[in-house]
């Protein structure tokens, strides 16, 4: 629940954080009329980003056992990489980030009406559909049932509560920061999601090694227990591992997030060394 709390958190504010900066602009440029353009192209975006969740928890259920098992490591490990595109990508983007919203309103807001509404959709479509399927991962992941789901949702609920306190001046708080430690956060829950993603198609029987543990502490760690549970609901640790799970999660982790810090704690020097070569 946790872990899902994260999620729905990171990308709810992200969200959140893009419809503020559209909103204030074209207030603050004077075209309040063209809001509905926004909040219209917003609406949609939501619409889809709910149908595609629906989508990926009904559409498997008539399938077989190895087909559900194989459609569900699949798309998990395209949420990892959906995640981890996006975590990298709001490491480098989040210091422009007002000054591109800014550019694509202005050069569609006295066009077609059309123009904003897709500003819009596109603007929290993308966070909308990349949190629909790592969700969904992350549920399968930790059991599906209604605790991941209520995480997700108190994690959407409070960033729009920060939001609207932001928005409002009401509280400051360090975004660069914020982001920096979820990113970090969220590299560790990717990392478990994959690892599941991986015992799925196992499972399913396309890849070897079900069978073999690399260790089992489930006498120490009872799955249905507290700490397991923990475990389970913030890091998707599973008490007994196989060999193909636990290479693959070191191999994601380690290199992800060493490449993730140097990328956020590159000093501005290099920076402007690297782009004046």
């Amino acid at each position: 629940m946790i872990g899902n709390y994260l999620i729905g958190l990171r990308e709810g504010l992200e969200a959140v954080l893009i419809v503020v900066l559209l909103v204030a602009y074209l207030n603050k440029s004077g075209r309040k009329h063209l809001l509905p353009r926004i909040w219209t192209g917003i609406a949609v975006a939501v619409l889809i980003s709910l149908g595609f969740g629906a989508l990926l928890t009904f559409g498997p259920k008539g399938l077989t056992f190895e087909a559900q098992e194989m459609i569900g490591g699949s798309l998990s490990i395209v949420a990892v990489g959906l995640v981890t595109w996006m975590i990298f990508w709001m490491a480098g983007a989040a210091k422009t980030l007002s000054s591109d919203l800014k550019s694509q309103v202005d050069k569609v807001a006295d066009s077609s009406t059309l123009g904003l509404v897709l500003v819009g959709a596109f603007a929290v479509g993308r966070e909308g559909l990349e949190t629909a399927l790592f969700l969904w991962a992350a549920a399968r992941a930790t059991g599906e049932t209604w605790q991941p789901l209520m995480g997700a949702f108190l994690g959407i609920m409070t960033a729009i509560f920060l939001g609207i306190l932001l928005n409002r001046g009401v509280l400051k708080i360090s975004l660069s920061k914020f982001f920096t430690i979820t990113g970090a956060l969220l590299v560790i829950v990717a990392g478990g999601v994959l690892a599941y993603g991986v015992h799925d198609l196992q499972e399913a029987g396309f890849l070897p090694g079900l069978h073999n543990l690399a260790f089992d502490v489930s006498h120490i760690i009872a799955p249905g227990g507290v700490t397991g549970t923990l475990l389970k609901g913030i890091f998707n640790f599973s008490p007994a591992t196989t060999w193909l799970e636990a290479i693959v999660w070191v191999a994601y982790v380690v290199p992800v997030m060493f490449l993730y810090l140097r990328k956020v704690f590159a000093s501005p020097a290099k920076s402007v060394k690297s782009k004046n070569a």
